[in-house]
């Protein structure tokens, strides 16, 4: 029952990054306090998603498929979302 729970987190942390794109169609989100908390904001969720799909692939065993193409999307996000965070900090 563990494993179901903890592949399907990882499976809606996939899709929620994408909820950026009908969020920034308003024009408040793209005025600029607002734009950077929104876009730190998920870059920090995008960070700890990828964290959290590779301790519960690694440390809680959780190794099917779909964990497996969950661990590698996520994981492809942290490392954008860490290069947007680095770029924007320099």
């Amino acid at each position: 029952m563990k494993e179901k729970i903890l592949t399907a987190v990882s499976t809606l942390m996939i899709f929620l990054p994408w909820t950026i794109l009908p969020l920034r169609t308003f024009d408040w989100a793209l005025e600029s306090p607002a734009a950077e908390i929104i876009v730190y904001s998920y870059a920090a969720f995008m960070i700890f998603s990828g964290i959290f799909t590779l301790l519960s692939y690694t440390t809680a065993g959780v190794k099917n498929n779909l964990m497996k193409i969950c661990l590698v999307i996520t994981l492809m996000y942290a490392v954008g979302a860490a290069a947007i965070v680095g770029m924007s900090l320099i």
